[in-house]
């Protein structure tokens, strides 16, 4: 028994170890490749050390290209957008929530349609409005989406956690007279603090990695997000290796700084839990 067991300890660790290494794998090969001196082409194997290392393809990279001023910019998109895609997505799970069960599965239905949408297809009505609106060449279209509660797959998690809620919780408020504002507010978002951290990392992200709406709702270069100097930079040297994986290292280190935190919030609810 006890063999048994430590045979599927060791198969979920093997298991885990592959598909980490899958994920770091690029990433250690980026960050390697940027190190190597500017101009050199693509090592023809893994060279986990280049001869010489040198840091010139990151001075390059902020030299070349707007990344400072780019990456100020999408963490000012990204940390706008996060607080509404969070509360707009959260009001909207909750309500459908609490809904009769035919309505309620009636308006899941939809938003499972909504995921089916391609977002080519809004391209030209957002344009439109956002140009009426005045707003385009500015960071305001691409915070827009996250007052309407980002994605529809954010709503979903929110209505799957809401409905593993007991039903005594909403009872109990009930009974003391609570709104329905306050109990989504003060009893049921604290308990659903694990979805409300993976929504808004989702956010942050989607709003980090956005390329396709800053491209058509930005012009000026003082505007640009990290993916467009990024794409700047790979205009003005496309076979200069070392640059291009030093400005995408710089562009994903937020992204990753964003994983980590998040993994420890986890982490640190497990150990409250145990």
């Amino acid at each position: 028994m006890l063999t048994t067991e430590r045979s599927r300890s060791l198969a979920r660790a093997g298991t885990g170890a592959f598909v980490a290494l899958l994920f770091v794998a690029p990433l250690v090969i980026m960050v390697t490749g940027s190190l190597r001196r500017p101009g050199l082409p693509p090592p023809r194997s893994v060279e986990l050390v280049p001869q010489p290392v040198t840091a010139e393809g990151y001075r390059q990279a902020f030299r070349l290209s707007p990344l400072t001023r780019a990456m100020g910019n999408s963490l000012f998109v990204a940390s706008v957008s996060v607080p509404p895609a969070i509360a707009t997505s959260s009001l909207a799970g909750f309500a459908i929530a609490r809904m009769p069960d035919r309505r309620r599965r009636r308006l899941v239905a939809i938003a499972v349609v909504l995921l089916t949408v391609p977002v080519t297809a809004l391209w030209i009505a957002r344009f439109a409005v956002f140009r009426s609106a005045g707003i385009l060449d500015t960071p305001w279209p691409l915070i827009a989406p996250a007052l309407m509660g980002g994605s529809p797959f954010a709503v979903l998690l929110y209505v799957y956690a809401f409905r593993r809620l007991p039903d005594d919780v909403y009872d109990a408020a009930r009974l003391e007279g609570a709104s329905a504002l306050r109990v989504w507010r003060r009893i049921a978002m604290p308990l659903v603090r694990r979805t409300t951290v993976v929504v808004g990392m989702l956010a942050f992200l989607a709003a980090w990695s956005n390329f396709i709406d800053p491209l058509l709702y930005l012009q000026t270069e003082s505007q640009y997000t990290a993916p467009l100097a990024l794409r700047y930079l790979e205009q003005l040297g496309p076979t200069n290796w070392p640059v291009l994986l030093a400005g995408s290292v710089i562009v994903t280190a937020p992204v990753v700084l964003v994983f980590l935190v998040v993994q420890r919030r986890f982490l640190q609810d497990d150990v409250r839990i145990g």
